[in-house]
């Protein structure tokens, strides 16, 4: 079960990493944001898997439910800022 775990983890850290690149390399605005969305939904699961494997589901959940909503407030406050500022 402890490597089904592991493989699950390596996974979405290889999927956080694709994100990343198209953060950094991303042509427009709204690609960048799409791939900050992506991270922290791979990061938001990652964060529930490892409290299954430490045993400690319900404090990983809190924590991941808080970023969770952190992550939302972000992408309205991106979305309120580009439709001020107009969308390039």
């Amino acid at each position: 079960m402890i490597d089904f775990f592991l493989f699950l983890l390596m996974t979405l850290s290889f999927l956080i990493l694709v994100y990343l690149y198209r953060v950094i390399q991303g042509p427009t605005v709204f690609d960048r944001v799409l791939g900050l969305a992506g991270i922290s939904t791979k990061a938001i699961i990652l964060g529930v898997v490892i409290g299954t494997v430490y045993g400690r589901v319900e404090m990983f959940v809190d924590i991941s439910t808080g970023y969770a909503l952190l992550n939302l407030v972000g992408a309205f406050a991106i979305a309120k800022f580009l439709e001020q500022r107009g969308a390039p």
